[in-house]
């Protein structure tokens, strides 16, 4: 029982640096501060404006093209947010332009271009979206970071994209993101399990642990934060009385749907 015990720890147990610990009291807006009465829809240029404006970081996501190039864009597919057939992975970036954000204006978002916009003025929480376990988007993505002076930090669901950065750029902030899969999915997928109690955490040694907000009492995530002083990012907030229930149980919030007050 007790190399059991002990076997779990050295599994989740996290980095241990003081990087983590400047998000402590961050509020990122998930996707920009995207509003359909405003015309901006999620990982717009112009949601993201919205939230340079009101001083908010950034939460955004960056997937590849078919031409390997950074885009901003959340779903593997265009069907939720273009009303178009296919996955981001299929088309050019040319190609892409050519689709429209939630029916409006709005085009996908190069990183580039979402970088050019905020320059430094609003922090970053930047995730690797990984539909497999590959993490050529690390590769891509950071040709780009290594020349951003703002603040950023990634986050990503795949552990190999946080072993990536830890080998690659160690001076970089990482984020493990999870969830219960199991009960909020329904999926029983042996990897999800494990991914579930960040069992991968003695390989991809994240400086802070991203979870989901319904599972604020997941064991793993709360022994990190408690035992070893790892921050936790919670996901997604939606209201201010939501924020206020679940502020004990994290250090840096991910919210959409409302405002929160930022301190100042």
């Amino acid at each position: 029982m007790l190399g059991a015990a002990a076997a779990y720890l050295f599994a989740i147990r996290p980095e241990k640096r003081h990087t983590a610990n400047a998000m402590k009291g961050i509020y990122y807006a998930h996707r920009g501060l995207h509003s359909r009465e405003a015309q901006a829809p999620e990982n717009s240029l112009a949601a993201f404006r919205r939230a340079v404006h009101a001083g908010y970081g950034i939460e955004l996501d960056v997937q590849l093209t078919k031409d390997d190039v950074p885009v901003v864009f959340h779903d593997f597919t265009l069907q939720r947010v273009c009303a178009a057939a296919g996955k981001i992975r299929d088309f050019t970036l040319e190609e892409l332009k050519q689709f429209r954000l939630d029916g409006t204006k709005e085009a996908i978002p190069t990183l580039a271009e979402v970088l050019q916009l905020v320059d430094g003025q609003v922090p970053l929480l930047v995730e690797m979206k990984c539909e497999d376990l590959g993490v050529h988007v690390c590769e891509k993505a950071d040709g780009l970071l290594k020349n951003y002076r703002g603040n950023y930090v990634m986050e990503s669901f795949n552990p190999f994209a946080l072993l990536w950065y830890r080998r690659h750029r160690p001076e970089i902030c990482r984020g493990q993101l999870s969830m219960n899969f199991q009960r909020q999915e329904g999926t029983y997928d042996p990897q999800q399990l494990i991914a579930r109690h960040l069992l991968t955490n003695f390989l991809a040694k994240p400086d802070f642990i991203a979870y989901d907000i319904r599972d604020k009492e997941a064991l793993s995530k709360n022994i990190c934060r408690k035992w070893f002083h790892c921050p936790s990012v919670a996901w997604t907030v939606r209201s201010a009385d939501e924020l206020r229930k679940i502020k004990p149980y994290y250090d840096a919030f991910i919210f959409e749907s409302f405002r929160p007050q930022v301190r100042k």
